[in-house]
């Protein structure tokens, strides 16, 4: 029993402080591609905002995959078709919309774009306008960057 417990004392210490061993995995993107993907992704958010001022809808709807689910800042979820629809009555009106603090994180032919909107709107006729934050989930299919999903939330200004 003495030899066993000895020879635990031993071999534990040197059990733990072995490094595990490294697994292959995918390579690690370049930094130029992660540049180049944050370029491409932040031209198209300010491409999509600015078709959605200039009522340009088809234009806006080459940004989002068939499939894709939006969340709106209320809660709601709306398809790509709906939210089109909702754009080309007129229901959902927005003014202007100005984009900040913008973030792109790349993984692959997948990307999460992360910003702030200050936007003036009304939807049915009710003032919408406010601060929202937007995550914007982006998927590379046939060498095209599209939405597939889409969250808004209210920014709310903290009581005094």
């Amino acid at each position: 029993m003495p030899f066993v417990l000895a020879l635990w004392l031993v071999v534990t210490p040197l059990a733990y402080g072995q490094t595990p061993e490294k697994k292959p995995g995918p390579a690690p993107a370049s930094k130029s591609a992660d540049a180049s993907v944050e370029q491409t992704l932040t031209k198209i958010e300010h491409d999509a905002t600015a078709a959605i001022l200039k009522r340009d809808f088809a234009a806006f709807g080459k940004f989002l995959a068939d499939d894709a689910v939006i969340t709106t800042p209320d809660g709601s979820m709306r398809t790509k078709a709906q939210v089109l629809a909702e754009l080309k009555s007129g229901d959902l009106v927005l003014e202007s919309s100005a984009i900040s603090d913008l973030k792109v994180r790349a993984f692959g032919d997948a990307a999460v774009v992360t910003y702030i909107t200050t936007d003036k709107g009304t939807y049915k006729k009710q003032d919408i306008s406010g601060r929202f934050r937007w995550t914007d989930v982006f998927v590379r299919r046939g060498g095209n960057w599209l939405i597939v999903a889409s969250h808004g939330t209210p920014i709310q200004t903290p009581p005094k």
